[in-house]
């Protein structure tokens, strides 16, 4: 545009050096030279514009395609953004599913439980109104002695108690029961109520009883751990078996029966492959119980008897010695 502006003026300053030579030799045609002037400058200041125009086209042209990259920039981040969104989307949906798995299985074994704690429930009532019936049975009397008079007083006695004189005999030697009579009471023993073991290995037995606890059916795992020891006693998952079927108590809070089973398999077991992890979880159950001092024996006592157990056995020992205080009881 400058170039343009300097090559006008020039073109100006030659034509007027021109007409005034022009002046000097033909003054009557002065005037037919200045119109032709102004023609010329009239067409100049034409194509100035038209270029000014052109420029000013091409500078417009040139900011709307920086502005064209510019959204083209911006909707490519855009875009971008919004599929990391739906990426994130869909890995908090699978989350949720997940979740809603998680659930599902929770409310099953829950369900299992709450099944387990009714029947459990039931026996025992079942069993305290046997009791009571024959505590009955054996505290009532017939109608005609509810009459007998209590020595020293001329009033009747309270129904169902029992004078001194029902207690007088006339034998010299005291009568007992004969030995096939307590010896039935004696070694009657709990009989399951199926089987429940294939006829399998060994092996086999305890990972069936196992699949029980891994699905959270502890119940059938208790019944399945408790078969495989009676079966097997001397075999070399009996031990693991005989922990098993402790954790089946602990799991669902029975730290009584817990603490039971642990103190069984500690003495028939005692150099198990699940014997350190077996003291340590009687130990904790006897301080869950309140026999915090012989539980805290029992826990320290797993590095002192097994001072090459699992480090891990071993760490979890410390930790629940700190956590009951332990060291604060012993001292």
């Amino acid at each position: 545009m400058i170039k343009l502006k300097n090559f006008i003026v020039i073109n100006l300053f030659l034509i007027i050096i021109l007409v005034s030579t022009k002046s000097f030799s033909e003054n009557h045609n002065v005037l037919e030279v200045l119109e032709l002037i102004q023609k010329d400058l009239k067409t100049l200041e034409k194509a100035v514009y038209s270029g000014s125009l052109n420029d000013n086209l091409n500078d417009s042209i040139s900011s709307n395609s920086t502005m064209d990259q510019n959204t083209e920039d911006v909707l490519t981040r855009h875009l971008l953004k919004l599929t990391e969104i739906e990426n994130q989307f869909q890995e908090l949906t699978n989350k949720f599913e997940r979740i809603n798995f998680k659930i599902d299985k929770l409310s099953n074994r829950l369900s299992k439980v709450q099944a387990d704690n009714q029947i459990r429930f039931q026996e025992l009532e079942n069993n305290s109104i046997i009791s009571t019936d024959e505590n009955r049975k054996i505290t009532s009397l017939p109608k005609e002695e509810t009459k007998k008079v209590l020595p020293g007083s001329s009033e009747p006695q309270d129904l169902g108690s029992i004078s001194y004189k029902d207690t007088e005999t006339n034998l010299l030697t005291q009568q007992t029961q004969s030995i096939e009579s307590t010896g039935t009471i004696v070694t009657e023993t709990f009989e399951s109520e199926e089987k429940l073991l294939p006829d399998v290995s060994p092996e086999k037995q305890y990972e069936f009883a196992l699949s029980f606890m891994n699905v959270g059916d502890y119940y059938t795992s208790e019944r399945a751990f408790r078969e495989f020891v009676n079966i097997n006693p001397e075999h070399k998952l009996a031990g693991n078996a005989q922990y098993w079927y402790a954790e089946t108590f602990r799991i669902r809070q029975l730290y009584t029966d817990a603490a039971s089973a642990y103190l069984e398999g500690y003495q028939k077991y005692p150099k198990g492959e699940k014997a350190p992890i077996n003291l340590l979880r009687l130990g904790v159950s006897l301080v869950q119980m309140g026999e915090k001092d012989q539980g805290c024996l029992m826990i320290t006592g797993v590095k002192k008897q097994y001072p090459k157990a699992n480090q891990s056995v071993l760490q979890k020992a410390q930790y629940e010695e700190k956590k009951f205080d332990c060291k604060k009881e012993n001292s």
